[in-house]
């Protein structure tokens, strides 16, 4: 049975041309990048390269990157980071109700240590209007944290207007990334950002690499001590053949295949919509991600049409990977206002440039099936 990879917004396949270049930094260039002979000059050269790579994508300097282990290490590095170098100036931090759970975390932990965090609503398509984050903005207040294209429901937030709202109060404005780069436009002059978390395993690159973005001027501390690596913000022996494979999967992204991915995405949200009782999460057209869709289905469970089907062959998520496997519904569905019952029947499919027309008739053509048949057995649609 040929599978069908539906799951892009929790991973994605890793470029081939990724992993010949991974495998040269692994077999053949493998110095580290501290060490001053031939080997370790020709890694440190690599670094070089690849921070000038990401700088440029997102209109930073290369000294403005850091790169850390992935987004949750750069979402915690961030908040936590900035809170504590702050903290003589404020102890308020804003952060929205559709965050990744690993800004949420980070924020109860940080309310722990004394820290006030206001979670800020959004409107039923997923975005906060400037007026509300305006609002919520104090004398304390020292960082909002907002994600910029939502995992969940692909919510992509106009980060311009925040920017400059957080600008005219002196806040940080730090956004989680991960989802929108490289998909959807994001510049830091442009959009007045001061913090940027970025990864590389949701583009085709490896897992456990990513970067933050740190404005020049904010001031921040070490969260992570040793000897000093990334400009003394981040110890750690850099993972040369890791950030080398993100920079090429940077390298590899193409406008043309995200306008092929729109066109997929909104194919399969017609197709999908066309099943009775169901409902579209997050907006529609430019305002969404390009390879985000996210449903909900009437009297029927999600986790069951995901076994279906994975059955069938059909890889598929009801929500965060981080924490899909929760009986719980998805925190980020529920702020849009859903019903409990309408929160537990959600289905995402992400796409990738991988994902082909033939793959989607297949789904569009089992999927009305699966739900007739869940339907069928369902108490609640008697």
């Amino acid at each position: 049975m040929k599978t069908i990879y539906l799951d892009n917004a929790a991973t994605t396949k890793v470029d081939d041309n990724v992993v010949k270049e991974i495998e040269v930094y692994l077999t053949d260039k493998y110095g580290n990048a501290s060490s001053t002979h031939a080997k370790g000059r020709e890694a440190r050269y690599a670094l070089d390269y690849a921070r000038d790579v990401i700088a440029k994508s997102i209109g930073a300097k290369p000294e403005e990157i850091v790169f850390t282990s992935g987004g949750t290490e750069s979402n915690n590095f961030a908040l936590k980071a900035v809170a504590f170098a702050n903290r003589e100036r404020g102890k308020h931090i804003i952060t929205t109700k559709i965050e990744h759970d690993c800004v949420l975390n980070a924020c109860k932990w940080l309310e722990k240590q004394g820290f006030k965090v206001t979670y800020v609503d959004v409107d039923k398509e997923g975005f906060v209007k400037p007026e509300v984050l305006e609002k919520a903005i104090t004398k304390n207040t020292i960082i909002a944290s907002i994600i910029h294209g939502n995992n969940e429901i692909g919510t992509i937030q106009d980060l311009k207007k925040l920017g400059e709202i957080c600008r005219k109060h002196k806040v940080y404005l730090h956004t989680d990334a991960c989802q929108s780069y490289t998909k959807t436009e994001l510049n830091v002059k442009k959009q007045n950002v001061d913090l940027v978390t970025l990864n590389a395993h949701k583009i085709h690159g490896p897992k456990g690499v990513g970067a933050l973005y740190i404005r020049t001027g904010v001031k921040i501390e070490a969260w992570q001590h040793g000897g000093g690596h990334e400009f003394k913000l981040r110890s750690g022996t850099e993972n040369v053949p890791g950030i080398m494979g993100f920079a090429r999967a940077v390298k590899n992204a193409s406008s043309g295949d995200m306008k092929r991915i729109v066109k997929l995405r909104d194919k399969l949200i017609e197709g999908v919509l066309m099943i009775p009782g169901t409902m579209l999460n997050g907006p529609r057209g430019e305002k969404r991600l390009c390879n985000n869709t996210n449903f909900s289905f009437k009297y029927v469970e999600g986790e069951a049409i995901g076994g279906y089907l994975d059955a069938k062959g059909v890889c598929s998520s009801t929500g965060s990977a981080c924490s899909s496997k929760s009986l719980e519904p998805s925190h980020v569905l529920m702020a849009l206002g859903l019903k409990v019952e309408d929160a537990h029947g959600s289905l995402r499919l992400s796409l990738s440039k991988y994902t082909t027309d033939e793959e989607l008739d297949y789904v569009l053509e089992i999927l009305p099936k699966i739900i007739e048949s869940l339907r069928k057995i369902s108490p609640f649609s008697k």
